[in-house]
C-alpha cells in the first residue's frame, strides 16, 4: 500500500500499473468497504488499465476524521479522491454505490482534470430505508443481515465473498458504516446531472435492489454523455459477482476514452 499526505491525515491506496501507457483508472469503494472490494479489477487478469483503488478515511489502512454524517463527510471523501487522483494522475473514476456518490460530488465540485466516469451500483439520489437506518444505530448485526439478504449486495455469490463481505463490514464498524450509510441518505444532485461534463458509464447489476437499474437509467438519460449497462446475473456488488463482464464493460469504456483523444 503507498499513502498521501492531505488535509492533516494519511490516505492509503493501492497502485497496479497497467500495460504501456494505459489509463490510470481509480476505483472508489462503497459504504463500510476497503480498497480490497476492487481486488478483482487490479488483478492481472482484470482490465488492461492502471489501476489505483484507495480507502476511504475511517476505512482499511485510511486514517479517520471526525465529522458527522452528510456534507462533511461527503466533503472529506472527496478530498481523499483528489489527493489520490492527483498523486497517480488518474483520469477515470470508477465508483460503487457511495463511492460513486464520491466521484460524483468529484466532477461537480472539484477542477480535477477527468476523461470519464463509471457509476456502478449507484445513483443521484441514494435513499436508505428506514429500517435499515434503525438497525445501524440499534442492532449493527441486524443490518449485516439485511444487506447481506437476497439481492441486496448479492445475488449469488460463491460463500468465501459473501463471508469476505461480511468481514469486511465488522473490520470497519458500526459507526463508520452507519455515516456511510446516513450519506448516502443524504446525498441528492439530480438537479445537476446536466453538470456532469465527461462520458459517463452507469452500470448496473440487473439484481440490484439497493440501487436499482432506474437509478443508473436516470444517470444515463440526464448526464449528457451517459450511457447505461447491465451486469447479467448480479445484484449490487457486481464486480465481485460478475468480475468478467464487469471488466469488460470498464475496458470497453475506457477504450472508447482513449480512441476519442487518439482521433
Amino acid at each position: 500500500m503507498e499513502t498521501v499526505e492531505h488535509h492533516g491525515r494519511t490516505t492509503a491506496y493501492r497502485s497496479v500499473p497497467g500495460e504501456g501507457e494505459s489509463t490510470t483508472v481509480l476505483y472508489v469503494h462503497g459504504s463500510a468497504g476497503t480498497h480490497a472490494l476492487w481486488s478483482q479489477q487490479y488483478a492481472p487478469s482484470g482490465p488492461a488499465s492502471s489501476a489505483v483503488a484507495l480507502d476511504l478515511s475511517g476505512h482499511g489502512a485510511s486514517e479517520d476524521v471526525d465529522t458527522p454524517p452528510g456534507e462533511a463527510t461527503l466533503t472529506s471523501y472527496v478530498d481523499d479522491v483528489v489527493a489520490v487522483a492527483e498523486a497517480t494522475d488518474a483520469a477515470v473514476l470508477v465508483g460503487n454505490s457511495l463511492g460513486g456518490a464520491v466521484a460524483l460530488a468529484t466532477v461537480l465540485r472539484r477542477a480535477v482534470p477527468l476523461d470519464g466516469l463509471v457509476l456502478a451500483g449507484s445513483g443521484a439520489k441514494l435513499p436508505v430505508v428506514q429500517t435499515l437506518r434503525d438497525d445501524l444505530a440499534a442492532d449493527f448485526e441486524a443490518a449485516v443481515s439485511f444487506l447481506h439478504g437476497e439481492d441486496m449486495l448479492f445475488h449469488d455469490p460463491p460463500e468465501r465473498a459473501r463471508e469476505h463481505s461480511i468481514e469486511t463490514m465488522r473490520a470497519v464498524g458500526q459507526g463508520v458504516t452507519r455515516r456511510d450509510f446516513e450519506t448516502c441518505h443524504r446525498f441528492d444532485v439530480r438537479d445537476r446531472l446536466g453538470e456532469v461534463d465527461v462520458p459517463t458509464l452507469a452500470l448496473c447489476g440487473e439484481h440490484d435492489r439497493l440501487t436499482p437499474p432506474s437509478y443508473h437509467e436516470t444517470l444515463a438519460e440526464e448526464i449528457p454523455a451517459g450511457e447505461f449497462e447491465t451486469i447479467p446475473g448480479a445484484a449490487h456488488l457486481a464486480m465481485i459477482e460478475q468480475p468478467e463482464a464487469f471488466d469488460d464493460a470498464v475496458a470497453s469504456f475506457v477504450g472508447s476514452i482513449e480512441q476519442s483523444q487518439a482521433t
